[in-house]
């Protein structure tokens, strides 16, 4: 009896050693997961809040020595600095002009193609993704050179036009991809009950499917405007007349216009021009969470 009781006592408490144990062990991963991410979020943050730091930091205290995140005395002298300069608010409007012309263009071209990826059936359409993946793929300095040639021949240097037309074939595989991913998770049963009401195939993609990736739309444009936002290299090739350059060129000339103060006052330009791009993932954050949780869900 009592050999049967303790058998049964190490059967229930078999399954509940188990249970404590894989529990421990998704602790363990859970705990190493976070710190992976800590490490990588003091590899990304700890330079920005370097050059906040220095942003607010007088000459001395820049070249201090041992050197301090937190200065002893804020100063917005840099900021005032960057902001008499009548350069900055156009290199922040050519910004803002190539983002958005860069980001409606990839958007016009990768939308129709990513839809035909996602609802039709045609030959080497696996070869053809691949392809477009594999010039996501090649950089834009390896093609510099010749592009520099290319675009001198057609009179497009020194021109929005010239970069804009680069971004767009930059941008356009990776949208494509981005696009194509969240068409397949719109269900066609919606698409099939919108051609059998008697519309084509066209106004079935303008007033069905559309409307429904709506949240996949921003969230390219808010990726597609980060990334021209940010471009240094190929402007900085294309373009050289001052007016014409973006923010990114135009903290670089900071450099040469303030040789005397150029740390803390590119600092102060630097985080000027991180601004626009932080408010816009702010005010569309939304949109980004809802394709990816549309993205999660397929009918």
């Amino acid at each position: 009896m009592t050999t049967t009781t303790q058998g049964r006592s190490l059967a229930q408490a078999r399954p509940t050693r188990i249970v404590w144990t894989r529990r421990r062990r998704d602790l363990l991963g859970d705990i190493w997961t976070y710190l992976a991410y800590l490490l990588i979020l003091a590899f990304f943050i700890v330079p920005v809040l370097w050059v906040l730091s220095l942003s607010f930091k007088t000459v001395r205290e820049v070249y201090a020595y041992p050197p301090r995140l937190l200065p002893n005395q804020l100063t917005l002298d840099n900021y005032h600095t960057v902001l008499r300069n009548a350069q900055f608010p156009r290199y922040l409007l050519n910004s803002l002009k190539i983002a958005l012309l860069a980001s409606l263009g990839t958007l016009a071209i990768s939308t129709p193609a990513a839809y035909a990826f996602s609802r039709f059936r045609f030959r080497a359409k696996g070869t053809l993704l691949i392809g477009i993946l594999a010039l996501q793929m090649i950089s834009p300095l390896v093609i510099l050179i010749p592009l520099y040639r290319y675009f001198a021949a057609l009179d497009l240097l020194d021109s929005h036009f010239g970069v804009i037309m680069v971004y767009l074939a930059t941008l356009t595989p990776l949208t494509t991809w981005l696009l194509k991913g969240f068409f397949d998770g719109i269900p066609i049963s919606l698409e099939d009950a919108g051609q059998v009401d008697g519309c084509s195939r066209l106004q079935v993609l303008w007033r069905i499917t559309m409307p429904i990736a709506v949240p996949g739309l921003m969230s390219a444009v808010v990726l597609n405007v980060i990334l021209s936002w940010s471009q240094f290299v190929i402007p900085f090739i294309l373009i050289s007349k001052n007016k014409l350059q973006p923010v990114a060129v135009g903290i670089f000339n900071f450099q040469g216009t303030y040789q005397s103060t150029a740390t803390h006052t590119v600092a102060a330009a630097s985080i000027l021009t991180m601004l626009p791009a932080i408010v816009i993932f702010v005010a569309l954050q939304r949109f980004i969470v809802r394709a990816l949780l549309a993205g999660a869900v397929k009918g």
